[in-house]
């Protein structure tokens, strides 16, 4: 017996829903295997996405146009791609560069040790700018997935640091000289391809962004596996990223702890950290794309990578129900209170009270405050009912 899926889980285009190419047109090959499943056509992907109730897409250069194209074949590939966007309604939410493919990129592309490749690696990320702004891309995301090293003494960290502003400088430059309405969106990761990846953190990243010359054109655009392969707590990244300002897109994937890049489907992996991360994103009003960065396991066929899209999509519907079924639930609202969650929105000192009045004002006892019990435990155990679905509606 099959049992209808409710009206109000079912995608729709207003959910923002996307997906990169590079998602489900990942055939299975790993470092231990061939592929398991054929290439995909870029447009039969937009069908199938439409079809799922998607909202947009995302693609590096080489998912569309493979590396070295000439200038016909390319042509003609984007105009084929044009024509598919149109008949499905699917619209381009951001676009990035593949600095890591090709043997050439090995040692990076921004901050390659040979400055050939840096400046091929600059060409060929402005080229596929005047791409994605023709498509009406809003965001540009930059993964330095080989922006790193091996040992100690292969790179100058500091130096590659320069490397790296000068290359978002430029790039900023670039997309304000030319009118184009984009910002850009690093896109954190510790390790994998690279033994250790520059800015590995959204921490990392957003201190970076601080040294730019046009820092207000970039943000962090944050993984869920790739803060959980640091051992970091994802919401609380994402909740940082959003009190600074610089959540400019997200990346949403299920990992089970700190090992490889699992890019599990979203909900699958740490299931309570899924939970959380949506709860932040309500909570701090982002609406931007829902974007999916996910692999389809190299078990599956073809019709287990839609599968497995669509259940990316679905599982996101479900932690936001049950995100605003917590925090509509009045137990939940008399938890926060006992736990005190609201005082910490109350600023420690008073309206014109400064050090000096704080020095001579008269403290509580610190054993009786030590004394008080917080109530964590019991908001909690809300919190994992209404995961686990023996609460609310």
């Amino acid at each position: 017996m099959t049992i209808p899926t409710p009206a109000h889980m079912v995608p729709s285009p207003e959910d923002k829903f996307s997906f990169g190419l590079w998602t489900v047109a990942y055939g299975g090959r790993d470092p231990f295997g061939e592929p398991t499943r054929a290439d995909m056509d870029p447009v039969y992907a937009l069908e199938r996405l439409a079809g799922l109730g998607a909202y947009g897409v995302n693609f590096h250069d080489d998912d569309l146009v493979p590396f070295g194209s000439d200038d016909s074949t390319r042509t003609a590939i984007i105009e084929r791609w044009k024509k598919g966007l149109a008949e499905t309604g699917l619209a381009v939410t951001t676009a990035t560069t593949n600095l890591f493919g090709h043997p050439v990129f090995k040692d990076g592309g921004f901050t390659s040790n040979d400055r050939d490749v840096r400046r091929f690696a600059l060409r060929k990320v402005m080229r596929n700018i005047d791409l994605a702004a023709e498509l009406g891309a809003k965001v540009y995301v930059c993964w330095g997935g080989r922006e790193g090293a091996e040992s100690g003494a292969a790179k100058d960290v500091a130096a590659a640091l320069d490397r790296y502003r000068e290359a978002f400088d430029l790039l900023g430059e670039f997309v304000t000289d030319k009118g184009y309405d984009m910002t850009f969106a690093i896109e954190p990761k510790p390790n994998e391809p690279r033994g250790d990846i520059l800015l590995p953190t959204i921490g990392h990243a957003l201190a970076f962004i601080e040294t730019l010359d046009r820092s207000d054109l970039v943000g962090v655009n944050p993984e869920i596996g790739h803060e959980e392969m640091a051992g970091l707590n994802a919401a609380h990244g994402y909740a940082q990223a959003m009190w600074q300002g610089k959540l400019f897109h997200i990346d949403l994937n299920g990992q089970s702890g700190p090992r490889y890049d699992q890019d599990f489907r979203f909900g699958a992996g740490n299931a309570r950290g899924a939970f959380w991360v949506v709860d932040t994103l309500l909570a701090g009003g982002y609406d931007g794309p829902v974007h999916f960065d996910f692999k389809t396991p190299r078990t599956e066929d073809d019709e287990g990578v839609w599968t497995a899209a669509k259940a990316c999509m679905t599982n996101y519907l479900i932690l936001r129900e049950k995100a605003l079924g917590f925090r509509a639930d009045p137990d939940v609202q008399a938890a926060l209170e006992a736990a005190r969650v609201p005082e910490l929105a109350i600023a420690t000192l008073a309206e014109g009270e400064g050090w000096a009045d704080l020095e001579q004002a008269e403290m509580g006892d610190p054993d009786v405050l030590g004394a008080r019990g917080m109530a964590f435990e019991h908001l909690d155990q809300l919190a994992l009912e209404h995961l686990y679905g023996v609460r609310g509606a």
